[in-house]
């Protein structure tokens, strides 16, 4: 290939790109945000330039590309399907095969004098070095976690400080996955949240069962609830008590849903205040779940494990509230 042909690509991001990346923070069309594999030239590079890997995935892509000003480079963009590197790599997608493939079908050993690629350190489960460099003849250095520290480490002749190694899940990192989340709740939880209270305001105006205070003994708790589970627990992870995910969600969920509940005490009978909080816990510990993948300490065979443990336990709770919540309409029809 020649290299006229390879397609350049900025440093800077346009409105286009922000807007798409909004777009994919907020979850819509995420499978989609993608570019397309192949290989792409930073700036002006050489036979000498480095090789950087990433992903098709356009929020990696566009994560890579941003922190290159200056740096001339080529970039190896693998077909992970519009999956991140460290998700693709615990796929297989961003793996050996892959790479050995892009390697001989860009025709990147022309284009380069050295046998050298870097790859995303998030990317290292899935690429066996010792195979690529059998099958290709190109040698894999493991770069840093994050994007930002690749002109440091370039210039330092491939070293990575032991800061550069270290993942980190800070606040800010916790709270960014947050947006995905809650426009999940917004689609499929409210729905049937707001199924309920207009439930209860129908049967109370009907007169058929009384609810005090129409809807919100129903809907304080739920809202509660929701928001601990979808801000709280993420926020405040490293202190709320247990280790599985479904349990600090559970732990949250019930302070949250009490709360709310003690703020309209008198309002419902007892029987809906349990059934409530039942199944707002449930709601809770439901969602903090959704959290493990977003994690750098878990793995997919412990997410399984919870899973198994949690939905059982979960799925209880709600029965236990519903067979109160028919008890309580039975008792007042």
């Amino acid at each position: 290939m020649d290299s006229a042909a390879v397609p350049n690509v900025s440093t800077r991001l346009g409105p286009t790109d922000i807007v798409g990346r909004w777009r994919v923070r907020l979850g819509f069309r995420r499978s989609d945000y993608r570019v397309a594999p192949g290989l792409y030239r930073v700036g002006v590079p050489g036979s000498d330039s480095p090789v950087l890997v990433t992903a098709n995935y356009k929020l990696s892509f566009d994560a890579l590309r941003s922190r290159l000003e200056g740096v001339d480079a080529w970039l190896l963009v693998l077909d992970t399907k519009g999956v991140n590197v460290w998700c693709a790599a615990g796929r297989g997608t961003f793996g050996t095969d892959e790479l050995v493939r892009c390697i001989e079908a860009t025709g990147l050993a022309e284009m380069v004098g050295h046998r050298t690629v870097v790859v995303p350190q998030l990317g290292a489960s899935g690429v066996a070095a010792h195979e690529v460099r059998h099958r290709s003849g190109f040698r894999v250095v493991y770069g840093p976690v994050r994007a930002a520290d690749l002109p440091v480490f370039l210039r330092s002749g491939m070293r990575a400080t032991p800061e550069m190694r270290r993942v980190t899940f800070t606040m800010k990192e916790r709270l960014a996955v947050t947006w995905v989340e809650i426009v999940r709740a917004l689609r499929f939880v409210v729905p049937p949240v707001g199924l309920a209270v207009v439930a209860s305001a129908v049967l109370d105006r009907t007169g058929v069962v009384e609810v005090p205070w129409g809807w919100l003994p129903m809907a304080a708790p739920f809202a509660a609830a929701l928001v601990a589970g979808l801000v709280l627990v993420p926020a405040l992870l490293l202190w709320i008590p247990g280790r599985a995910f479904s349990t600090k969600g559970a732990v949250v969920g019930a302070a949250a849903s009490a709360a709310a509940l003690l703020a309209v005490h008198g309002q419902a009978s007892a029987a809906v205040s349990i059934a409530v909080f039942l199944a707002a816990t449930a709601l809770t510990s439901y969602v903090a779940m959704n959290f493990t993948g977003s994690t750098t300490f878990t793995s997919a065979s412990g997410v399984e494990k919870e899973m198994r443990r949690a939905i059982p336990l979960q799925s209880a709770a709600l029965l236990g509230a519903a067979l109160l919540m028919i008890a309580h309409l039975g008792g007042a029809l």
